[in-house]
């Protein structure tokens, strides 16, 4: 078992706080949304110096411990280097990065979504992973600084002991009155996988034409009840836990409990399920550079790929990796497409629209 160490402080200040270590750290959550176990542990992590000789990594990280601890260990096992994981949600981690710019404080961006990353690639360092030649051709890194490690469908979470006779297949099925105040979903500006279920569901409910579903949108805050999430952890911990009956979430998060054997299932939309990379970068100026690049390799080899295929519910990215048991096959999946460029220019006026939207339901 390695030792994570996770410093406490706020980011405006910049005051280093009081430090835990193990895997049980504690997690503060600062939110002014709604309450979340994943929610954000806000830290700076020590200025190491210079990448020579080096024997450090500072990882800035929106999984979950569970699927954070497995793979860091075993890094740290095959190279010596020691792992310091600064854990908070997509969004506030990424403002993180931004506000440290020319004194990066942290080495890699273990997370978050193309759609989310990619408009912030400017952040990060090109970097090609000795694996690239494994990775399918649909997941490979032509950006330069966006490596693909995972990837993920976006599914609804049920609670099997809750749903009761509510039928649900889709994302209309969500508009059932009956589910009024009982659908977990995060705010789409903190969370990049609920971000993706609102691309997701803008392009399945409009048939392909964005714009033309946001009258879903509309209807379906009306149905959240004025409850909105503050961290991607929260939706599918409150389904499993009986908070709520249904949530919006991402393959990986509910699979563990379906594996555990929760009474829990997961559904792939009916209307049409997007599935997308998620992604490990190395943040520009680095000062553990070499050690980043281990571990874009090492987070992209078979052992670490094989690893999240058999422990942690997701699907690989590499050719040689088979996958996962348990899980739907990703061709009996309906699966439907975005226009990547359209996401990115549209990222921050969708955001903006969802956040009125939901608002004005209140």
């Amino acid at each position: 078992m390695y030792m994570k160490k996770i410093f406490s402080a706020f980011l405006a200040a910049m005051v280093l706080s009081t430090a835990f270590t193990g895997c049980s750290s504690k997690q503060t959550n600062t939110s002014t949304t709604s309450t979340s176990t994943e929610k954000e542990t806000k830290a700076v992590a020590q200025d190491k110096g210079g990448d020579t000789g080096s024997k450090n990594l500072v990882v800035y990280c929106p999984h979950p411990l569970e699927f954070i601890n497995p793979l860091v260990s075993e890094f740290e096992t095959q190279t010596g280097v020691s792992v310091e994981v600064v854990a908070a949600g997509t969004g506030e981690l990424l403002k993180r990065v931004e506000a440290e710019q020319g004194n990066a404080l942290g080495d890699i961006f273990w997370g978050g979504s193309l759609s989310t990353m990619e408009p912030k690639k400017d952040l990060f360092e090109d970097y090609q992973s000795i694996n690239e030649e494994y990775v399918l051709d649909n997941m490979k890194n032509t950006e330069g600084s966006l490596t693909r490690f995972t990837d993920i469908p976006s599914v609804i979470m049920v609670n099997k002991n809750l749903i009761g006779d509510i039928k649900i297949e889709g994302y209309e099925d969500l508009l059932n009155p009956a589910l009024k105040g009982k659908i977990a979903h995060c705010d789409p500006s903190k969370s990049s996988s609920s971000f993706e279920h609102l691309i997701n569901m803008l392009y399945a409910m409009g048939n392909g034409e964005p714009e033309q579903g946001w009258d879903y949108v509309e209807k379906l805050c009306k149905n959240l009840d004025g409850k909105l999430l503050s961290g991607s952890s929260a939706v599918y911990k409150g389904v499993a836990d009986g908070e709520y009956a249904v949530g919006l979430t991402f393959e990986e998060g509910g699979a563990k409990y379906v594996a555990d054997g929760a009474p829990v299932e997961l559904v792939y939309m009916k209307e049409g399920v997007i599935s997308k990379a998620d992604g490990v970068y190395i943040i520009k100026e680095a000062k553990n550079l070499e050690n980043a690049k281990k571990f874009i390799d090492f987070i992209t080899g078979k052992d670490a790929q094989t690893i999240i295929i058999e422990q942690l519910n997701r699907r690989s990215v590499r050719k040689d990796v088979a996958p996962p048991n348990g899980l739907k096959k990703i061709e009996e999946i309906n699966l439907i497409y975005d226009d990547q460029e359209v996401v990115i220019a549209k990222k921050q006026e969708w955001l903006d629209r969802f956040k009125d939207i939901f608002t004005s339901a209140q």
